[in-house]
């Protein structure tokens, strides 16, 4: 019998991640004979920074003393210090932060600003929430990241005394993690404001993807292993039903039995995993 496999049509490049790859590719084309570089990875992607190294875009991982050129601020955002100290080393900024990631910002700022101890709701090493947390400390050192309960304990009387808590979550978090940490507050908290800051793109991905995930024999997620909404999505799935993750169509030779086992399968992506990627996905799929 054919096998059944179906694509969502909620993968690959969410909105954020399109404009900066397509922006960063315009900006070398635009300015051949400059320097363009991107501080850390532009997306979690090795295959588009490959493409993007190829065109002559690299990549930085620390800002040197001195250089010149474009300098694109990725995706995940900085701070305004890292912002400041890019212009002091001599190149030109240009910020590529995801709308959404810069809404965070900004209501962590205002919850900041208002008197709030401000809880971040996502992982303390990920950039966007490194990004996310020197913004709000810019106001405020009463500052928590926490990726579940049990890290958010550790700041329990702090907050007890403090009364009034602000939440704002990392645009690629799981809902039930936000609603767990929520439910936690409650006990705790004299007074909560809370910032469900999960971007559409994420939370219409996660959506489909479970509906999906119920017809389903097999789900395969497709992305980087270092991008958080794409590992995310794999951990929502696993349990619904059989998951795979992996980062390309390579991969799938270790898992030919359990895709053989399987007639129904659906595949979906992280928002940083380009379109063909995904389609050598399917097509080796296909072959079985």
């Amino acid at each position: 019998m054919p096998k059944k496999i179906k694509l969502a049509k909620y993968a690959g490049f969410c909105y954020g991640v399109k404009r900066a790859v397509e922006t960063a590719k315009k900006l070398k084309a635009e300015n051949p004979n400059q320097n363009v570089f991107v501080l850390g990875e532009l997306i979690h992607n090795a295959h588009v920074i490959n493409e993007l190294e190829s065109l002559g875009i690299k990549t930085l991982y620390e800002i040197p003393t001195s250089g010149s050129g474009i300098c694109v601020i990725r995706s995940h955002g900085e701070s305004p210090e890292v912002i400041e100290n890019i212009k002091k080393a001599g190149f030109t900024p240009v910020d590529l932060t995801c709308p959404d990631v810069k809404k965070v910002q900004q209501k962590a700022i205002e919850l900041a600003k208002e008197g709030y101890f401000v809880v971040i709701v996502g992982k303390s090493e990920h950039p966007e929430v490194i990004a996310i947390k020197a913004n709000a400390r810019l106001w405020t050192d009463k500052v928590a990241v926490a990726a579940n309960v049990e890290q958010l304990k550790e700041y329990e009387n702090i907050i007890k005394n403090h009364k009034k808590v602000g939440v704002v979550v990392q645009t690629t978090q799981r809902i039930a993690t936000l609603n767990e940490i929520i439910s936690y507050l409650t006990a705790v908290a004299k007074e909560i404001h809370i910032a469900n800051t999960i971007c559409a793109s994420t939370s219409m991905r996660q959506n489909e993807a479970k509906e999906l995930a119920k017809n389903s024999g097999l789900m395969v997620v497709v992305g980087s292993k270092k991008s958080a909404n794409t590992t995310h999505l794999a951990e929502i799935l696993k349990d619904i039903t059989k998951t795979i993750h992996i980062e390309s169509a390579e991969e799938l030779v270790n898992y030919e039995s359990l895709i053989l086992q399987n007639d129904n399968i659906s595949v979906t992506a992280g928002a940083s995993t380009p379109q063909n990627i995904i389609e050598e996905v399917i097509e080796q799929l296909e072959k079985y």
